[in-house]
């Protein structure tokens, strides 16, 4: 036997069990995973071995694409549950590659980026072509058109059988399995749930029982702002996992005694994000529609319907209704969906200033902006606000980590230049897991204490709904973390605050462990229902 035979054999063995036995989670990425016999490898063998010529090239082919299929699925999955704690789903996730991209080059540079991707996709593709090679060099070196089971081959082909045999062998069958059929057929199925479940979400969006006009119905805050701030990855784990609930809880004691000398009160509760780890827009789109947007296609689909977003119910209602959105740096018709008046984003909020890597401004540069564009403009002429903002500064890479300044001296933001240029690269911060998380925490801490001071400050009129976007990555919270989020209502009138302890909030801005976990596309109706007359 040719030894290329030999290394052929070996390399098409190892590498198509390493895609079918490879794990689709990152945590189950261990030795033990990895001893088991894909039935479908030797079976495979033996088919290529025995078959014709022109038909085994056929099989090698088809092979070649199961494979990679297979692999590129496995690979996805756990890209994918690494950083939104969920399968890969082929339905709905390809829109997310341009996402992906832009966070990638925001945290190590485009040109880093760029060669890391092609690098990977280089090394796949040259896999994916020694395996077809492979199989072609077997079926190139086989003489089975003349001694189909002789010699060599039909030893192997005895092997292989013998091989297939001890599946039925009980105390064999934890180290033996067939894993290819059952991994395909579950994707299969997820891409059948997926397409039901627009079917689903079509018959939502045609559902007219909920208000369709604002006029009338929010009576009970009637002339004063509302203000609904997201809080870029700020979720339970930040409040109440051990490495992070030192810093935190203290801050959130630190804001409602500020708010509480301000005169002003809080309720908090928790909220269930429709994601984590990312896509933020699935969390404000189901936040203000009411409906359950958990993946891209739903929010496309939300944003060509008819269906009356929370902005515009106060838009009709009339309030002048403005979003502040520091993150959007490209063309935005999204905007359209949800109504606004006004819409302010990187590039018109007139910040001069150094960006913060990813991060373009700092949340208290933003909230400076919407204090100096939205809020007085409309008071000067006699009206309320409704206004949706971002805060970005908890966003990844999460450095540098900002801190605050005078009121007074934020001005065109070239005040922040010194901060937007110390500390540590992305680069040397993504290197270290502690030194992330250290990051990730320390700019939620900047957050929060920007939004207690701003609200201390400017809130005296207004109605405040914080709360976070989703969780962070499992990177940062752990594998198996709750999708909830903190929400904090905070005002001057204490009656309307205390309302929502019936909701299951619990007074201040520390929501209870054991409070209700209320999904987020319930929080719409649930303000409607707060805001309306008494």
């Amino acid at each position: 036997m040719d030894w290329k035979a030999w290394l052929a054999a070996v390399f098409f063995t190892m590498i198509g069990m390493v895609a079918l036995v490879l794990p689709d989670h990152p945590s189950a990425l261990h030795i033990s995973s990895f001893l088991v016999l894909p039935i479908e490898i030797p079976l495979a063998v033996v088919i290529l071995l025995l078959l014709p010529r022109s038909l085994a090239r056929i099989v090698a082919v088809c092979l070649t694409i199961l494979l990679a299929s297979i692999l590129f699925l496995k690979i996805a999955d756990i890209s994918v549950q690494s950083a939104f704690q969920r399968r890969f789903n082929p339905y709905f996730d390809v829109t997310m590659i341009e996402n992906g991209w832009i966070l990638l080059s925001g945290i190590v540079g485009k040109w880093v980026a760029a060669l890391a991707i092609g690098l990977g996709l280089a090394a796949f593709l040259t896999v994916i072509g020694c395996i077809l090679a492979a199989q072609l060099k077997l079926i190139g070196l086989s003489r089975r058109a003349k001694y189909p089971l002789s010699g060599f081959y039909g030893v192997i082909a005895l092997i292989c059988l013998a091989v297939l045999s001890l599946t039925s062998v009980e105390m064999r069958t934890s180290y033996v399995s067939a894993k290819a059929y059952g991994y395909l057929s579950s994707r299969l199925d997820l891409v059948v749930t997926s397409i039901r479940d627009m079917h689903a979400f079509e018959t939502a969006l045609a559902d007219k029982s909920g208000p369709q006009t604002g006029e009338g119905l929010f009576a009970r805050v009637k002339d004063r702002d509302i203000i609904l701030v997201f809080v870029e990855s700020y979720g339970r784990s930040a409040v109440e996992d051990e490495r992070y609930s030192s810093l935190i809880r203290p801050r959130l004691q630190s804001v409602e005694a500020e708010l509480s000398q301000a005169g002003l009160s809080s309720a908090s509760g928790w909220s269930l994000s429709p994601t984590m780890g990312g896509l933020s827009w699935l969390a404000h789109g189901t936040f203000l529609s009411g409906l359950w947007v958990d993946n891209q296609i739903r929010y496309d689909r939300l944003m060509l319907s008819d269906r009356p977003s929370l902005n515009r119910l106060f838009a009709d209602a009339g309030w002048q209704t403005a979003a502040v959105m520091p993150a959007i740096s490209m063309a935005w018709p999204e905007a359209g969906y949800f109504g606004y008046d006004r819409t302010f984003v990187a590039a018109n909020l007139g910040y001069e200033g150094d960006p913060f890597n990813w991060v373009t401004m700092p949340d208290q540069y933003t909230l400076s902006a919407f204090e100096r564009l939205v809020r007085k403009p409309a008071h000067d002429e006699g009206k309320s606000v409704m206004a949706e903002i971002a805060l970005i500064s908890s966003h990844a890479p999460w450095t540098p980590v900002p801190h605050l300044v005078d009121w007074n001296d934020v001005g065109d933001g070239t005040i922040f230049n010194d901060q937007a240029n110390s500390g540590e690269t992305p680069r040397e911060v993504w290197a270290d897991k502690d030194k992330i998380r250290r990051h990730y925490i320390e700019t939620i801490d900047y957050s929060l204490e920007t939004l207690g001071s701003y609200m201390a400050r400017y809130g005296d009129d207004a109605i405040f709904v914080i709360l976070g976007d989703h969780q962070p990555a499992p990177l940062v919270t752990g594998p198996d973390a709750s999708r909830a989020v903190p929400v904090h209502v905070v005002s001057r009138d204490k009656e309307l605050v205390e309302s929502f302890l019936q909701a299951g909030f619990a007074t201040g801005m520390i929501p209870g462990s054991d409070q209700t976990e209320i999904p987020m596309n319930d929080m719409r109706e649930l303000l409607i229902d707060k805001f309306a007359a008494p």
